[in-house]
């Protein structure tokens, strides 16, 4: 079943690269998404994805999906474009749906290509630091590192296509998770500028911390407990 995964794989790259190759409008909408990303400026991708009138929202759910496969560049970028382009929540449940598809899609690209493939993605000392999460905190990992906006998002997600765990509870598990982060960044999202940007990034940093440090002793005592 893997090979027909493999297979299927390779012929939606080989298809994407002849669009890529033959449309001009493909060409374009792929350029234009890693120029924009270059600059790691919200303004940049907020104008890009504007460019694009009607189509704008199905771009932006595009980029999300592009940002979890190279998994460097960074997410909350779209996410505030998001807010301001399409308001708090229209933008917030696009934001939402897309990073939970870039999510599902790199849990079974892992799951496909195998460690290998994932550390040229990742990087392997990033993989390796994610492998340490799932160590130490087992199935709770995926609701831990989504609630940790410190955690890089896509490693996560990779990580977690080379485990035995099942999607379901993956899927499950980062849906709740990227929730908070999500609704925060979308709220104030058009109105982040400057100094604005880190003080909403340190709250957020600071709440994360607050319900990781609960949930860290809640599985602490639940293994002393199976050990006694």
């Amino acid at each position: 079943m893997n090979r027909v995964y493999r297979i299927a794989l390779l012929v939606l790259l080989c298809a994407l690269v002849a669009a890529w190759w033959i449309s001009p409008t493909v060409r374009t909408l792929v350029n234009g998404s890693l120029a924009a990303f270059a600059t790691l400026d919200q303004a940049a991708i907020e104008r890009f994805i504007r460019a694009w009138g009607p189509q704008a929202a199905a771009v932006s759910f595009f980029l999300m999906i592009l940002q979890a496969i190279v998994a460097p560049l960074p997410a909350f970028l779209i996410t505030f474009a998001n807010a301001s382009l399409f308001g708090a929540f229209s933008g917030g449940i696009l934001s939402w749906t897309s990073s939970m598809a870039g999510a599902a899609f790199c849990f079974y690209l892992a799951r496909i290509l195998g460690r290998d493939a994932v550390e040229k993605l990742t990087g392997k000392t990033v993989l390796e630091s994610v492998d340490s999460f799932f160590t130490r905190y087992g199935k709770h990992t995926i609701l831990i590192c989504r609630l940790l906006p410190f955690v890089p998002f896509d490693p996560v997600s990779y990580a977690a296509g080379l485990t035995s765990l099942r999607f379901r509870a993956f899927f499950v598990a980062t849906g709740i998770g990227q929730l908070p982060a999500t609704i925060v960044y979308s709220c104030v999202g058009s109105m982040l500028t400057g100094g604005t940007y880190w003080l909403v990034t340190g709250l957020l940093i600071a709440f994360a911390l607050a319900i990781l440090i609960v949930m860290v002793k809640k599985i602490t005592q639940q293994r002393q407990k199976r050990r006694h």
